[in-house]
């Protein structure tokens, strides 16, 4: 049986770890931390549960499909429930706008906010689905290795306006400044400023409305805990605590990781979930390195950094939404402090997360559980984070209190809050970047990260900075591209020719040596 070793464990990490067991491998999966997922872990503190990262599920059929693959029912790890409204924006002059998944009700919140913006609102959503349908649909799970498959989706791009920013496309459509924001945040969720990100990414809109917006039960951390149950159950063996400092490659294919605590896995293939700038640069001799020189790699822009506070109040506020985003008095000069002058600004926009509005087993009884994300500059800015954190975190407390969470500071309890340091040093991601390299139109598709080294044979990579890119749902496209990539372990013509999107005719068979 061929062994595959997956370094790291975030949705990237998880989901290959499930499809490699399914084409027949051995699979060990690597992660450096005490716990499994990445940017997907959770912190646990006095009887409050905070998802430390990623806390929107959609496309839920990309996480049932994987436990297809295994011949389990999903329902038995784990359980998503719907999200309504999918976001309420909040902004600065006191409107609120509910974005909702059903199309009478979303234009009738649009009427209420701007009645000459409904019928552009109309032809805004049928553009993102046409750009849903190429950039999804037919690109998502396919990989972008070669020159010509990029220039293979240009005309579609061309005539989908993919060269307008996500922003400007908005505008063309949309008149009220407000509803130009509301339409326009979601490249914040894979870390792209909205003026500048191309319009590919409007199709997020579409496919938050296709499929809804959900909340795992217990939380995301349940889902990478579901993860792990079914990965052990299935024979992949998991390793905490092993942080890979050392990739060797023999005669240009990869031959085994080490680790800090000088374990060494031997493997055929190796997927990687870490960030590709760190791996390249610090895991491979830059003798097996012709394509990624430390000097390309130093070329690469990284996306934007976050603040995250999360806290515990010993009272319920009822009237909030599950997800409210809260937008300040300034976007486009916001926009510009964060991403370009890479300063931190004095006000902020933010994403206020309030999970016991859909799952009360998130706090203790009678209580609420928070986290605050404001958008940051990333390292390359000049913020020093040990002097700044409680200063920021005070300041984003006192204006929540006036404004939203009245009497804030008698009820909360728990308090603390993670800065681009801990992504930098805890979850190893260059510049402190939340979302990897910057999804700008240089650093998407085929001049992205490729999902096949063109340096080391036998070397993979998936998730945020691989195409097609960041966020749950594109990530977990990214792993279907092995699909493509890795061959079936050759332990017998049986596992040869499984159909591997035919989930029915899976079983364990194939999944022991």
């Amino acid at each position: 049986m061929s062994k595959a070793v997956v370094i790291g464990s975030g949705f990237g990490g998880l989901a290959s770890a499930v499809r490699l067991l399914a084409k027949g491998h051995e699979v060990t999966v690597l992660e450096a931390r005490d716990q499994l997922g990445g940017r997907a872990g959770v912190f646990k503190k006095d009887g409050y549960t905070f998802d430390a990262g990623p806390t929107v599920i959609t496309a839920p059929y990309l996480l049932d499909e994987l436990f297809h693959l295994l011949g389990e029912d999903p329902k038995n790890f784990y359980e998503l429930l719907p999200i309504d409204p999918f976001y309420r924006i909040i902004f600065h002059d006191g409107a609120k706008f509910d974005y909702v998944g059903e199309e009478e009700r979303i234009l009738e919140n649009i009427r209420e906010l701007s009645p000459k913006d409904v019928d552009g609102y109309k032809k805004l959503a049928k553009h993102a689905e046409d750009i849903f349908e190429v950039g999804y649909t037919k690109l998502a799970d396919a990989p972008f290795d070669t020159l010509g498959s990029m220039l293979r989706a240009a005309p579609d791009m061309i005539r989908l306006q993919n060269y307008k920013s996500v922003y400007g496309l908005v505008s063309k459509y949309i008149k009220d400044e407000r509803l130009r924001q509301a339409f326009s945040f979601e490249p914040f969720l894979v870390g792209g400023n909205p003026t500048k990100i191309t319009s590919i990414y409007l199709l997020i809109h579409w496919l938050e409305r296709k499929w809804g917006v959900y909340f795992a039960k217990g939380g995301t951390g349940a889902l990478v805990k579901a993860f792990e149950q079914l990965l052990v159950k299935h024979g992949a063996k998991i390793y905490k605590g092993e942080s890979v400092k050392q990739i060797e490659v023999e005669r240009g294919k990869v031959k085994r990781v080490i680790t800090d605590n000088e374990r060494i896995f031997d493997c055929d293939f190796l997927v990687s979930n870490a960030d590709p700038v760190r791996v390249y640069r610090d895991m491979i001799d830059s003798k097996h390195r012709s394509k990624h020189t430390d000097f390309r790699l130093g070329l690469k822009s990284h996306s934007m950094g976050l603040f995250v506070a999360y806290f515990g109040a010993s009272r319920t506020y009822s009237d909030l939404a599950h997800h409210t985003i809260l937008m300040g008095p300034r976007y486009h000069g916001l926009l510009n402090d964060i991403f370009t002058k890479k300063k931190l600004a004095d006000d902020f926009s933010l994403y206020l997360h309030a999970p016991t509005r859909t799952d009360k087993s998130m706090a203790p009884k009678g209580h609420e559980c928070f986290y605050v994300l404001s958008p940051v500059p990333n390292k390359d800015g000049k913020t020093n984070w040990k002097e700044e954190e409680k200063r920021y975190r005070e300041k984003i407390y006192r204006w929540l209190e006036q404004n939203h969470l009245p009497k804030l500071g008698d009820y909360k309890t728990v308090d603390f809050s993670i800065t681009p340091d801990f992504f930098e040093g805890e979850l190893q991601s260059e510049k402190g970047a939340a979302f990897g390299i910057e999804p700008s139109f240089r650093q998407s598709a085929y001049f992205r990260f490729h999902n096949k080294s063109e340096d080391v044979e036998g070397l993979y990579f998936v998730g945020a900075n691989t195409h097609p890119g960041a966020g749950v749902p594109v990530v977990l496209n990214s792993v279907k591209v092995l699909d493509r990539l890795i061959p079936n372990a050759t332990i017998g013509a049986k596992a040869m020719n499984y159909p591997i999107n035919n989930y029915s005719t899976l079983n364990q068979e194939v999944l022991v040596d």
